[in-house]
């Protein structure tokens, strides 16, 4: 019975430690159409979590780059107006998931993970590829 048990809480563990290390993305949320227009009307945001690397490689039109692993990512997101929705992309979904977790933490009403970058172009949203570091000041 010990063995058994042992074997149990052995391969419980072992399935925890692969979940761990493939994380799913957060909560992913296909944006409405009206989304699109919101953005484009600046009343929502689209906003890139990735590096200025990353971005700069090709971004979603109308997103602005905000990177979620960049040192001052809190201050930065908290500067937007925290009534009007936020969507946010990444490479796949996870950064954006996270973000989201801390969007709320800031006290945001409206925040979606709206997934990775080439799915949306794939969906139709409007992309921009290689822009420069110096176009980009």
């Amino acid at each position: 019975m010990k063995k058994l048990s042992f074997l149990i809480i052995l391969f419980l563990a072992s399935v925890a430690a692969v979940q761990a290390q493939h994380p799913a993305p957060q909560n992913i949320v296909k944006p409405d159409p009206q989304a699109l227009a919101q953005i484009k009307a600046g009343k929502a945001y689209l906003v890139d979590v990735r590096t200025p690397e990353e971005f700069d490689g090709g971004h979603l039109q109308y997103s602005r780059n905000i990177n979620f692993n960049g040192p001052d990512f809190k201050a930065q997101i908290a500067k937007l107006d925290k009534n009007r929705p936020v969507y946010l992309y990444c490479r796949s979904g996870n950064r954006s998931g996270k973000a989201a977790d801390t969007l709320k933490t800031l006290g945001f009403h409206s925040y979606y993970n709206i997934g990775g970058f080439e799915q949306l172009k794939a969906d139709g949203f409007p992309a921009e590829q290689l822009q420069t570091s110096a176009s980009r000041k």
